[in-house]
């Protein structure tokens, strides 16, 4: 996941709307948004919220 977020910024920069902000905008905006889904990945493995796998501490399958 964070290889894509690190491709996105390199087109963005190269190719769109992030190529009319500074480079350190960019970049700062892309740490954002990495820190952000890297808290949401952790926060999700944390809370042991197995989405599509039955639960098999409830009796499940």
């Amino acid at each position: 996941m964070l290889f894509l977020v690190g491709a996105l910024l390199i087109l963005g920069i190269i190719l769109g709307t992030v190529a009319h902000v500074p480079v350190p905008v960019s970049v700062a905006a892309g740490l954002v948004i990495t820190l952000w889904l890297a808290l949401f990945a952790v926060r999700e493995r944390l809370s042991g919220h197995r989405s599509g796998r039955p639960d098999h501490r409830q009796g499940g399958l």
